[in-house]
């Protein structure tokens, strides 16, 4: 998915070390033990060990937690590419979940389509990773909404 990528230049030269301090700021992905991976221009990994608090009744990762890690992922590409004083949110997801969330960890991949000035639009793939054995659980279609000007902060 990722290799294929288009190539995007960022507009804020700084956005790596601005997405990871945002993601820094998500008691979410503290609370599931989520760890961003890789921050590229329009390019997002995260990363989730398997924790018995986060699965369901199975014992695989809880579907909305994949959801959690898929929108970050997806969420966090567009906010590289977006100007300085700009945050993202989600607008709307779609997500398909193709196989049980079965793994030692899990690994999101978020990647923008289409970079618009107000709206971009985003994917990504959450992959099941047991002993090595990469196999894709979820795929997600993702609709962002750049507010320009607006900082980040407790609402």
């Amino acid at each position: 998915m990722h290799h294929d990528a288009p190539i995007f230049q960022p507009k804020d030269p700084d956005y790596a070390t601005r997405v990871r301090a945002s993601f820094g700021l998500q008691q979410a992905m503290q609370l599931i033990g989520a760890e961003m991976s890789a921050v590229e221009p329009g390019f997002v990994e995260i990363v989730l060990p398997h924790r018995p608090q986060i699965t369901q009744q199975h014992g695989y990762i809880h579907g909305g937690v994949v959801g959690m890690i898929a929108d970050s992922a997806a969420g966090y590409a567009a906010n590289t590419l977006t100007p300085h004083d700009t945050s993202v949110l989600t607008v709307e997801y779609k997500l398909n979940l193709l196989a049980p969330a079965d793994g030692q960890r899990l690994v999101a991949r978020g990647e923008v389509i289409k970079p618009g000035r107000t709206l971009l639009i985003t994917r990504a793939e959450v992959f099941a990773v047991r002993d090595e054995k990469w196999t894709l659980c979820a795929v997600m279609q993702q609709t962002i909404m750049a507010m320009h000007g607006k900082k980040e902060g407790a609402a």
